[in-house]
């Protein structure tokens, strides 16, 4: 069996879910689904972004949440991504969201998500967002021994073969402890 070549893609496993959360100039809150994400640094997380509401709001506001979308809320975090507030003002409500501000930056943590990256923007050049992480918060309702619990979580994956939301899977190691058996 051989390889099969796909060419040149934005395919990568797992490629989180994420709904970042921004005020427009009124105070009102706004949600929209990126998927090309990441962690660049300890404090640092970096998404690349086309022109949105969410876009103006930053510009704005110089804050956004990054919530990591659940199985619970699927269809509520699809539905931000494929609307925009610039059609529809209302969105977030709509898509059965409530704002609660963050007590860390200008930006609203999003109620029904239970996991979020509070972060002030460091730049926004040429689509890309890089944001300063000032604190992450979790709900109650997924900690397990003071530590977040992806089982209690459940954030999903975006499978961008299949335009598809995953699930996470079950432990299948040790991170910076199984790799030492074959030192």
């Amino acid at each position: 069996m051989g390889r099969v070549d796909f060419g040149a893609h934005p395919l990568m496993f797992p490629q989180p879910v994420l709904i970042i959360g921004t005020y427009d100039e009124n105070g009102v809150p706004n949600a929209m689904n990126a998927a090309w994400g990441i962690t660049t640094d300890f404090k640092e997380i970096s998404i690349s972004l086309s022109e949105h509401k969410t876009t103006k709001n930053l510009a704005v506001r110089g804050a956004f949440t990054v919530s990591m979308a659940t199985e619970d809320y699927v269809a509520a975090c699809d539905y931000v991504g494929i609307e925009s507030a610039d059609n529809v003002p209302d969105k977030f409500s709509r898509a059965g969201f409530h704002a609660t501000k963050s007590a860390f930056v200008d930006a609203p943590l999003i109620d029904e998500l239970p996991m979020a990256l509070e972060c002030r923007v460091k730049t926004f050049e040429d689509g890309i967002l890089v944001g300063e992480i000032v604190n992450v918060s979790a709900d109650e309702s997924v900690i397990t021994d003071g530590r977040i619990d992806p089982k209690k979580l459940k954030p999903v994956t975006f499978d961008p073969c299949n335009n598809a939301y995953i699930a996470l899977g079950e432990k299948v190691g040790n991170a910076f402890k199984d790799g030492a058996a074959l030192k």
